[in-house]
């Protein structure tokens, strides 16, 4: 309970900054948004040249798509942790944070909450409906269920993976590190895996699972039983679990080795 009171004033403060310069929140908002636009125009220009792709027609990979922004939606919004290296290890601001008494990975979540991510899990959500309903999917009550444990299970990659690589700051004071890398690499998972050979699908589903964020988990809702990837869909929460349990371990471990910034 007490950290969900911090949650929610994190969130107050947060609005009372950004709000007193308005313009500057709708252009942020309104630059994401066209972010998530050019990399649909992209898929939508694919199709242009093909069919299909890898199977897969072009209503499904827009419907993985959709499904890929929700949970990114929400992982930018409670773990944008995308300059901890040079705010908290190179600036010493760390230091501050393990002067108080909640987790101190809470606590770093919190400072960079960035709640108008979450417009584009909205836009995602509504792409989802919108290919749901041209591909003619039945819809049961359990499959918002099923829904709800597939995001929280990407959610919980995305934060095992960046929590793992921002704890990697801690053993060094590299200001940007890897991270720009696997933010890369992330993409591939919005796509069908079986594109890609089976190297780069091995990584994409169990070294780096960037294929539970999008593919698997979507192929569930597609009726592509046949399919090897939609067979992987329910390990999406475990597989979320023991990535996040693993970046929290790292961090942890991390934040016992950490001597502070220095003089």
């Amino acid at each position: 309970m007490r950290y969900a009171v911090l949650l929610w004033e994190y969130i107050k403060n947060y609005a009372k900054t950004r709000l007193t310069y308005r313009a500057d929140f709708w252009i942020e908002v309104l630059s994401d948004l066209m972010f998530q636009g050019m990399n649909l125009f992209f898929i939508l220009i694919v199709f242009q040249h093909t069919p299909s792709l890898g199977g897969w027609t072009e209503a499904e990979v827009v419907f993985v798509y959709g499904f890929f922004m929700i949970p990114y939606g929400l992982f930018t919004t409670f773990f944008n942790m995308w300059n901890f290296s040079e705010r908290y290890i190179v600036k010493g601001e760390m230091d501050r944070i393990l002067t108080r008494p909640a987790h101190n990975l809470f606590q770093v979540l919190l400072e960079n909450v960035d709640p108008p991510s979450l417009i584009g899990s909205a836009v995602g959500a509504i792409i989802m409906a919108v290919c749901w309903n041209d591909l003619g999917l039945a819809f049961h009550a359990y499959d918002l269920l099923m829904l709800l444990l597939f995001v929280i299970g990407a959610v919980l990659v995305y934060g095992g993976i960046y929590t793992a690589l921002s704890a990697l700051s801690f053993f060094s004071d590299a200001p940007t590190g890897i991270v720009p890398l696997i933010y890369n690499i992330q993409n591939y998972g919005r796509y069908p895996v079986n594109i890609y050979n089976k190297t780069i699908r091995f990584i994409l589903t169990w070294v780096l699972p960037f294929a539970f964020v999008g593919v698997i988990p979507a192929s569930y809702f597609l009726d592509k039983k046949s399919d090897d990837i939609s067979q992987l869909a329910l390990l999406t929460p475990v597989v979320g679990i023991v990535f996040f349990i693993l970046g929290l371990s790292l961090w942890n471990y991390g934040v016992k080795r950490y001597r502070g910034a220095g003089s």
